[in-house]
């Protein structure tokens, strides 16, 4: 063995006592032992057993540093990997601490009810509206909100893009357990603060107390792991508040802007554990879900604006939701400088700053696309031949669509759709007005259509 691990990992090691074939030595930290055990077990297994026998096992006293000279350091004792006497997932760190350890958040005490949560109280289930975009990351938020640890979901891993609402669901899932957990002890905290701390206190030579600290947490929250990639020795901390969290039933809730597959940089060790859980993704919110969004922003601030300027802002702004709410608050700003009322040419001017271009080319085939998205249909099927009703309908409303918002003659719209002449598509043309007299559903599936070609126009 190398001198300079052994000088680090073995000469802080006390014996203690020898007794029924079972040693137990004394280590300076949660940290310390967790790291024997995790990178030396082999070697203390395998020395036990040769000068002891097969049957001889290793227990650890671990030192809780309380901070006050005039008194005697707290110690735990934990077993061995190698033992049969307990099972890790058994293994107990006592979740109340007498004497204090240094808060990073610089709270005085370490009693649980003292510790602030660092949660933004806006962010709620309640207002964080679900869609398809995001539907499995927040029912699972739920459940682990009413049962903290107690279900498979642990570590909750949530990713996707930047603004999709992963730091808000997050949050949320927090806050919600304070409510209805009220004696847990929440904490959030990002990824880039939690780095930071942990090199503060590497120069001040107090780690034990950072790590303790974690270790008293129910609910973990870790905002943009992904930051961890360029902190090798902070991945060693977490990997140790993390086993310990876990063996303990806590709940950990892990935001990140990729999938644990493709973190880069981090330890193999700690994307195992988080893919031990279940990994949820929040994708980009389709155009019913960043209506509501938007409707929801506006009942809450005490807004009004036309539904029209409503429509032509969240399908202009399709990317994230932050930029969602951005536009929003662009809006209400110029209307109120300008003493001018929100409608569709002021939400044209402010939304230049959001998209590249407020006018767009309607062309046949991005109607085609549209019409293909909204009724769920390939769009080499509506260029084929079949008799299917869902594949003649969906084409016919795309040649009426043609014909009223682009300038392209019939002839030219019929080759469009496989080489049809002129006559099908009058006919297709005639068939659609007729059933929008007829049929209620076709009519309204029609003028949803027609609103969202006229937004792309705009």
């Amino acid at each position: 063995m190398e001198w300079q691990p052994f000088k680090t990992w073995f000469e802080p090691i006390k014996p203690i006592q020898l007794e029924n074939n079972v040693l137990t030595i004394q280590v300076p930290s949660q940290f310390f032992y967790e790291y024997l055990e995790e990178h030396y077990v082999g070697l203390l297994g395998k020395t036990i057993k040769r000068e002891l026998g097969k049957e001889a096992r290793l227990e650890y006293r671990i030192v809780v540093e309380n901070g006050t000279p005039h008194q005697h350091p707290k110690t735990v004792n934990m077993p061995g990997q190698f033992t049969n006497s307990k099972k890790d997932s058994e293994v107990d760190f006592p979740l109340t601490i007498q004497n204090p350890v240094k808060n990073p958040f610089v709270i005085p005490g370490i009693k649980r009810v003292q510790i602030d949560s660092q949660l933004n109280p806006h962010y709620t289930l309640e207002s964080f509206i679900e869609g398809d975009c995001n539907r499995v990351a927040r029912r699972a938020g739920k459940t682990v909100s009413e049962k903290p640890g107690g279900t498979s979901f642990n570590p909750l891993v949530i990713y996707g893009s930047v603004g999709l609402g992963k730091t808000h669901l997050a949050q949320a899932i927090g806050n919600e357990v304070k409510r209805i957990h009220p004696n847990k002890a929440v904490l959030y905290v990002s990824a880039e603060k939690f780095i930071n701390q942990f090199i503060d206190h590497s120069k001040n030579s107090i780690i034990n107390d950072f790590i303790h600290f974690y270790q008293l947490i129910d609910v973990l929250i870790v905002d943009d792991i992904q930051f961890f990639a360029r902190a090798e020795k902070t991945q060693d901390a977490f990997f140790a508040i993390f086993n310990h969290l876990h063996q303990s039933g806590k709940q950990l809730i892990l935001t990140s802007d990729k999938p644990p597959k493709d973190l880069d940089g981090l330890q193999e060790r700690l994307l195992s554990r988080f893919r031990w859980g279940l990994s949820a993704d929040m994708q980009m919110p389709d155009f019913e879900t960043r209506m509501e969004i938007l409707e929801m922003k506006m009942r809450n601030d005490g807004l009004e604006m036309p539904k029209e300027v409503v429509k032509y802002v969240a399908y202009n702004i399709q990317n994230n939701v932050r930029e969602l709410e951005g536009a929003l608050i662009s809006l209400l700003a110029q209307s109120s400088l300008n003493r001018k009322e929100i409608d569709l040419e002021l939400a044209k001017r402010v939304l230049k700053s959001f998209v590249k271009t407020s006018s767009k080319e309607i062309t046949i085939e991005s109607i085609q696309k549209m019409v293909c998205e909204y009724f769920d249909v390939p769009y080499d099927k509506l260029l084929q031949k079949t008799r299917k009703r869902e594949i003649v309908q969906a084409r016919q409303i795309t040649m009426y669509l043609a014909k009223s918002f682009t300038k392209n003659s019939l002839k030219t719209i019929g080759e469009h759709f496989g080489g049809r002449d002129h006559t099908t598509v009058i006919h297709s043309c005639q068939t659609v007005k007729d059933l929008m007299d007829t049929d209620n559903t076709f009519r309204d599936n029609v003028i949803e259509l027609q609103q969202k070609v006229q937004l792309a126009a705009m």
